[in-house]
């Protein structure tokens, strides 16, 4: 049995997540990138590359293939703007929102396949692989569970142990890199419902999305100056990130993240890669 599967299953993590390495005056802009297949897009790409300073490009697990994973990495390299392998769900139907219960082995090789595939396309576009993120419901399942977690750790630690690892704070895929030597970084979404307890509200539930431009922009800015964010109940939730999230897909998605980078920027914040 791997070493990071000796522990107690499926827990939510209570320790404090590890104190950020940046300043409060300092943070990173990332989305998900590159989420068409083939004939079909979501999204648009070169618009928000313009905007984001880290570049979560999908992997061919959820959503991505070759030629948009080549365009996507060409593009932000152009840009100057940091790629993260999106790994996922191998679920292109359900984009990746739909638990799968992998078994420990066959999710770290799933996550291995995906993080060598980007690496190849980020190599070929004279830049290089500087992070991971789970998307969807990989991530959603990592924060509280072991084998999960641990899956995603280990094809991490596996493939190059120098990558860090996207993940809310004080979840238990951020417990278990730490512990792996891994940098965990801790990532906010300016655009998704918290529940008090410091997860994301389930897509299928009331209030998971906040697609008011003015509520986003001002989650974005209490993140990045007051580490907090509001909860779906009024809850005060500390929220210590490093990286702010806006998804791509999302209704008015590049104007409203425009609107959150001019906001960062006008409250003296300084825009930057974390990796």
């Amino acid at each position: 049995m791997d070493p990071l599967l000796d522990r107690s299953p499926d827990r939510r993590s209570t320790s404090s997540p590890a104190p950020a390495t940046r300043s409060a005056s300092s943070v990173d802009l990332n989305a998900d990138l590159g989420e068409g297949f083939a004939i079909w897009q979501l999204g648009d790409d070169e618009a928000l590359l313009d905007v984001v300073t880290s570049a979560n490009v999908a992997c061919g697990g959820h959503a991505g293939d070759p030629a948009t994973m080549r365009r996507v990495c060409l593009a932000a390299a152009e840009r100057g703007v940091a790629v993260g392998a999106q790994v996922g769900y191998r679920d292109l139907a359900g984009f990746g929102r739909r638990r799968i219960d992998y078994a420990f082995a066959e999710l770290r090789d799933e996550v291995i396949y995906q993080l060598g595939a980007l690496d190849a396309f980020c190599r070929v576009a004279g830049t290089r692989l500087r992070y991971v993120k789970p998307h969807g419901a990989l991530y959603n399942v990592a924060t509280v569970d072991h084998t999960q977690a641990a899956a995603v750790v280990a094809a991490v630690s596996e493939y190059d142990a120098t990558l860090p690892v996207l993940c809310l704070p004080g979840s238990m895929l951020a417990e278990l890199a730490r512990e792996a030597g891994l940098r965990p970084v801790a990532e906010g979404f300016a655009d998704r419902g918290y529940q008090a307890d410091g997860t994301l509200v389930p897509r299928t539930a009331s209030g998971a999305l906040v697609t008011a431009a003015a509520q986003v922009v001002e989650r974005a800015v209490r993140m990045a100056v007051e580490k907090a964010v509001v909860a779906v109940d009024g809850t005060v939730v500390p929220c210590p990130v490093e990286s702010i999230c806006l998804h791509g897909d999302t209704p008015g998605a590049v104007t409203m993240a425009r609107q959150v980078r001019a906001a960062l920027l006008a409250a003296g914040v300084t825009l930057t890669p974390f990796a």
